[in-house]
């Protein structure tokens, strides 16, 4: 359901829940009304937002209703299972990052009317791919829940994946046209090549950087690239598409390196996994490539394979004393520089600003 908290917690409002913290105000950009203000979150979240990234969540508040309700629809099916399965993943919460991006980005280059089935296109990938990945990654738990495969069997999150995998290229056609649907075949193409690159690279400790970047490229930004663009390509606006591509794929990098710090620094309710995850599965990441040139023994530590639970605390530790967290969010705030400095060509308004802050917050959340 609509987690209006951006990730603060794993677990998800109901749908009036999610609808009760909001008020209209007066009529703004294009005539629409703004919502006003959120008030704060239905679900249990032990730090609270900063009035900067409320205040984008309430622009986008009425958009991202009327997703919510849009996604849960297109999870049905005349087979129960794939709504069971599919369900069980979207009910678990999430960041409902790209809906938020492609309200913001259509809204910032003027679309108006209901973009709610649009906003879903990015959603439905994006679920379709979690339950591919925990399949090839053999995961155990999603969102502080039992990954999907564990529960029904990896055909049937194969198969179900494939059917929000097809859900949303329908609506790509129908909600944004042919670039828009021709874009979205390029970054399913480039989703699958990164987890093809990141799975057989897997436990490899030698990965360089342009290989990590490369993965997160195709895997991460692909996408939050085509959510922001969508819009524009709706309207078919090309000067526009490119800027928001652009920042797309900046912000894109920049939120997967923070979720990689996260591993080190965060907890669940940031990141909807536990922290040190990524280390215990040894899959090499931006903070642990520059802990390795600081701290080169570390390497040698991990080379005997999986690390036990109990040595877990002492590699985070040392990770992070090596300064190697700081530095990987200093490149991705570089990132978050560059994207927003794409937006110059948008008119001034609510939502491109709604754009800056939310690519602030995305890096900035990790305190």
């Amino acid at each position: 359901m609509l987690d209006p908290a951006l990730a603060l917690t794993s677990s998800a409002p109901s749908p009036d829940a999610a609808t009760a913290g909001l008020r209209t105000a007066p009529a703004g950009l294009h005539g629409r009304a703004h919502p006003g203000t959120v008030s704060e979150p239905a679900v249990s979240a032990s730090e609270p937002l900063t009035g900067d990234v409320r205040s984008v969540f309430a622009l986008a508040a009425d958009d991202l209703v009327a997703a919510e309700a849009q996604l849960a629809g297109m999870l049905d099916s005349v087979v129960p299972a794939v709504n069971e399965i599919g369900r069980h993943l979207v009910d678990a919460g999430g960041k409902r990052l790209r809906p938020l991006l492609t309200a913001l980005g259509a809204r910032a280059v003027g679309v108006e009317g209901d973009i709610s089935r649009l906003m879903c296109v990015g959603e439905l990938l994006h679920v379709g791919s979690l339950l591919h990945d925990d399949v090839v990654d053999d995961g155990h738990e999603r969102r502080g829940r039992p990954a999907a495969q564990r529960i029904y069997g990896n055909p049937a999150a194969v198969l179900t994946g494939d059917f929000c995998l097809a859900r949303s290229v329908v609506l790509a056609a129908e909600e944004g046209g042919a670039r828009a649907v021709t874009e979205l075949g390029h970054t399913v193409t480039a989703m699958s090549e990164g987890e093809l690159v990141q799975l057989l690279n897997a436990g490899n400790l030698d990965l360089d950087l342009a290989t990590y970047m490369d993965v997160v490229d195709k895997k991460s930004a692909a996408l939050i690239s085509w959510c922001a663009a969508a819009g524009a390509w709706k309207v078919g606006d090309d000067v526009a598409a490119a800027a928001l591509q652009r920042y797309g794929h900046e912000v894109g990098i920049a939120f997967q390196i923070t979720d990689d710090v996260l591993d080190y620094v965060g907890e669940m309710r940031l990141t909807g996994k536990r922290r040190g995850q990524d280390l215990a599965e040894r899959k090499l990441t931006l903070p642990l490539v520059i802990a390795f040139q600081r701290v080169p023994e570390l390497r040698g530590k991990l080379a005997k394979g999986a690390p036990s639970p109990e040595r877990i605390p002492a590699i985070i530790a040392d990770v992070r004393s090596s300064g190697a967290c700081d530095e990987a969010l200093a490149v991705a705030r570089r990132r978050v520089t560059d994207g927003i400095a794409a937006l110059d060509v948008l008119p001034p308004s609510p939502w491109r600003d709604g754009l800056v802050t939310l690519a602030g917050y995305l890096v900035e959340r990790v305190r």
